[in-house]
């Protein structure tokens, strides 16, 4: 996958395909010192964490010298820490985005998503970016984080009016098939995703699935 838009639906569609499992190489630090563009770094983060919401396994591995851009990272307004486990070794071979030990995303380049995408289905290939995932991981030091202090609104009780909008949000539905589903017309529905961003202190649909998972919705 080349090109902005079809990178982004690329990684928009593992995100949503995610239910098991996520596994990671990364490097915080490198895409901000590129000056890719901030949609893009937003979006892709977005993506991460929706995936990370879905999922009960994470580990990140991450290189020593991103240990401070970790930390930073976490404490950016409307972010904490992710979900999961990370560690450190010496270095990354590559940057990874593995689903579920069925598909993999890596950077044409082996360094930048924005560069163009490769997406691996093949399970010899996919079993050996596990397995290299896995040795990296054992040899890590563990990354120790602070505590996500909550943000954004009181957490409270899910309004339930709003409990099938997000199942539709989450099901990656367009909002006439929403809509359709629900029984009410489009307008109705676009004013209660709004409501339901509003309440999840978001206007990313993407980040409004890890924030209902951190507040017990989901």
């Amino acid at each position: 996958m080349v090109g902005a838009r079809r990178i982004c639906a690329a990684l928009a569609a593992l995100a949503e395909s995610a239910r098991h499992e996520l596994l990671t190489f990364d490097d915080p630090g490198a895409a901000p010192a590129r000056s890719l563009p901030a949609p893009f770094l937003q979006f892709a983060g977005d993506c991460v964490r929706m995936a990370s919401a879905q999922v009960r396994t994470v580990r990140r591995v991450l290189p020593l010298h991103a240990r401070e851009a970790a930390g930073a990272a976490c404490a950016a307004p409307g972010y904490g820490p992710p979900p999961g486990e990370a560690r450190l070794t010496p270095s990354i071979p590559f940057k990874m985005i593995l689903v579920d030990r069925t598909v993999a995303a890596v950077p044409i380049d082996l360094e930048l998503l924005y560069n163009g995408v490769l997406l691996i289905r093949e399970p010899v290939v996919v079993q050996a970016l596990v397995r290299a995932h896995q040795l990296c991981w054992e040899s890590g030091e563990e990354l120790a984080l602070p505590r996500e202090t909550p943000l954004g609104p009181p957490s409270g009780a899910m309004p339930e009016h709003l409990r099938p909008v997000l199942d539709a949000l989450l099901a990656g539905l367009t909002d006439e098939a929403a809509a359709a589903r629900l029984g009410i017309s489009g307008r109705t529905y676009t004013r209660r995703v709004g409501e339901l961003f509003t309440a999840l202190g978001t206007t990313s649909r993407f980040r409004a699935g890890a924030e209902a998972m951190r507040r017990g919705w989901l």
